[in-house]
């Protein structure tokens, strides 16, 4: 499994974080033979947020077990110091462990949601906190939609996050307002030895209305596998990335880590020929008339 730093944290982690998302809808049967599978193909970064459900629970029976070979990280998606504390806490309840490697402020994607984490009283100062009582060893920020380059920018003006996290996925990147944002959030994060880490590299689109959702995810994605290894390849080859979340969903993350498992084997040539060749490929969330 290929690895790589992340960031100035001084940790080896694989490209390809397994992304908990779906596993609250999972058995624990389920969940434990998808974490183990993620195990025995070497990867050692797990991803999971206190908003995913019981996702947090289905880890903690193996994630326990294994706290001191892997990277883990959690989220907190409240906005309040009283409140993000007490779900931090609950976190580390939930997977059993006494810390986490990191600790990101969830979903902060626009300059509104950032004010209300670093106000006076806000989730920076419980994050803080945490990283002082030695449960928390890092701090990092994530965001979904198309204002969060610019916003997560800003947030590094602000403080020195570790780490930050938002989607990045081929049609993304070829919308010019998205491309420049990024460009300038990679610029800043190499100058600070940000980890910049990566979300939706395989989603297609939003669901159709009626269509059959057969993944456990938000978004349609992309499940052909030659279309997944050209994903992969993408992003992976973006200069100075440390890695990309799975997608949520436990029936797809095999075909992921094969693609990871094979990056190389795929020219640019090769995947841009795939990626522009797809009927339907857009942005899964709307249009960008936003972007700061």
């Amino acid at each position: 499994m290929l690895k790589r730093q992340i960031g100035r944290l001084g940790y080896e982690g694989s490209v390809v974080m397994f992304g908990a998302a779906s596993l609250g809808g999972v058995t624990q049967e389920e969940a434990d033979e998808s974490i183990q599978y993620a195990l025995q193909h070497g990867i050692n970064h797990f991803d999971t947020a206190a908003s995913y459900g019981n996702a947090e629970v289905r880890m903690g029976p193996i994630i326990s077990k294994v706290r001191g070979d892997i990277f883990l990280a959690t989220k907190t998606g409240q906005r309040t110091k009283k409140e993000a504390k007490e779900e931090i806490y609950r976190s580390l309840e939930r997977m059993k462990v006494d810390n986490v490697d990191l600790l990101q402020l969830h979903a902060v994607g626009t300059i509104e949601e950032l004010d209300k984490c670093t106000a006076a009283g806000g989730a920076l100062e419980a994050a803080i906190e945490a990283k002082e009582e030695g449960i928390v060893k890092a701090i990092g920020i994530t965001g979904h939609g198309h204002d969060a380059p610019a916003t997560h920018l800003e947030a590094l003006r602000r403080y020195p996050f570790a780490t930050v996290l938002l989607p990045l996925n081929y049609y993304m990147y070829g919308l010019p307002e998205y491309r420049a944002a990024f460009d300038a959030l990679m610029e800043e994060a190499g100058r600070q030895n940000v980890a910049v880490r990566v979300i939706k590299a395989i989603a297609k689109a939003p669901w159709r209305e009626g269509e059959d959702r057969r993944y456990a995810t938000w978004y349609e994605p992309f499940d052909q596998q030659e279309i997944i290894d050209a994903c992969v390849h993408f992003v992976l080859s973006f200069p100075g990335l440390a890695g990309f979340a799975s997608a949520g969903d436990i029936h797809l993350f095999p075909k992921i880590v094969d693609a990871v498992e094979r990056f190389g084997s795929m020219t640019d040539e090769e995947a841009s020929r795939v990626l522009n060749s797809i009927a339907g490929y857009t942005s899964i969330f709307g249009s960008p008339t936003s972007i700061a």
